[in-house]
């Protein structure tokens, strides 16, 4: 039998895979076409839905609504701020005076004409008010009213003890003039009082106090304090 020859043996393990590329190469393709029919399939899976498919409603975006403010008391005016200038008058006119009897003689140093205010009355009457008071200072006001049968002129001397004017200024009417001396000051008017109505000068002190030493309206002495 030594004359027959023995078939060669195949080869197992790594050895095999080495000597046949042909089963690395088949395994390779086996596992692309697999790859590419999973992705092919998740791609479907992701198609966009028909026209005619329902989609979820869109939120609604909010509005800005705005809120009016309420409306505060009608009777209670704005604050008066300091070292600001004129502004409208919020006292009521005074009523208009009835009948005029002449004048005799003139009071308290103030020209009478015939038809002028009634007798023993002046032809301008102040009255004085501290409007607000705050830290350091306060908001002081004379107002006055004309009871003669013609258009006045007026002039209003204060004097405090102590303290500093910071501004002056006449409430609904055209500004006059405003002279200071130590601590007080005068303001003579820049325009006539019609007869029977009335005007507000008011003022911003400094450390003073709210009640003035002298107040007078044409030399008349002020009522209110």
């Amino acid at each position: 039998m030594s004359g027959m020859r023995r078939a060669p043996r195949l080869p197992h393990g790594p050895a095999a895979i080495v000597s046949s590329p042909w089963i690395v190469v088949g395994a390779g393709v086996l596992v692309m076409v697999v790859l590419l029919f999973m992705a092919l399939g998740a791609y479907r899976g992701r198609s966009p839905a028909p026209d005619g498919a329902s989609r979820p409603p869109a939120l609604p975006l909010p509005t800005l609504v705005e809120v009016p403010s309420a409306p505060g008391p009608a009777s209670s005016p704005p604050p008066v701020r300091p070292g600001l200038s004129g502004r409208a008058s919020g006292l009521p006119p005074s009523a208009t005076a009835g009948s005029r009897s002449p004048s005799a003689s003139p009071s308290a140093g103030v020209p009478r004409s015939p038809g002028g205010a009634p007798q023993g009355q002046p032809a301008m009457s102040g009255r004085y008010r501290v409007v607000q008071s705050f830290d350091g200072g306060f908001i002081g006001e004379v107002a006055m009213v004309n009871r003669s049968a013609e258009g006045r002129g007026w002039t209003v001397r204060l004097e405090f003890s102590g303290g500093r004017l910071v501004t002056a200024w006449v409430e609904g009417v055209p500004q006059g003039t405003v002279r200071q001396a130590g601590s007080g000051f005068t303001y003579v008017s820049g325009v006539d009082v019609r007869p029977g109505e009335s005007v507000s000068l008011r003022f911003h002190m400094e450390r003073a106090s709210s009640a003035p030493r002298v107040c007078t309206v044409d030399g008349v002495r002020c009522g209110g304090f």
